[in-house]
């Protein structure tokens, strides 16, 4: 599950989410501590996303990452 991939690898990947969603500050990630509805939450009220939209970004993302492997 997305949600697990993201907090299993929280640290490994900060960095790398402040590239993707350039509009998120280091507070809003580092408050974040790996949640996938926090995340996708913040990219919904920075981007002006719908949820779905969101979601799919940051699965894309996952993807990117070779996370899930």
């Amino acid at each position: 599950m997305n949600t697990d991939i993201i907090q299993g690898h929280w640290k490994q990947i900060e960095g790398k989410i402040k590239q993707q969603w350039g509009k998120l500050t280091d507070d809003d990630v580092a408050t974040m501590k790996g949640s996938f509805e926090e995340l996708s939450g913040k990219i919904q009220a920075t981007y002006g996303y719908q949820k779905e939209q969101a979601e799919n970004e940051i699965n894309a993302f996952i993807k990117e990452q070779k996370l899930g492997e």
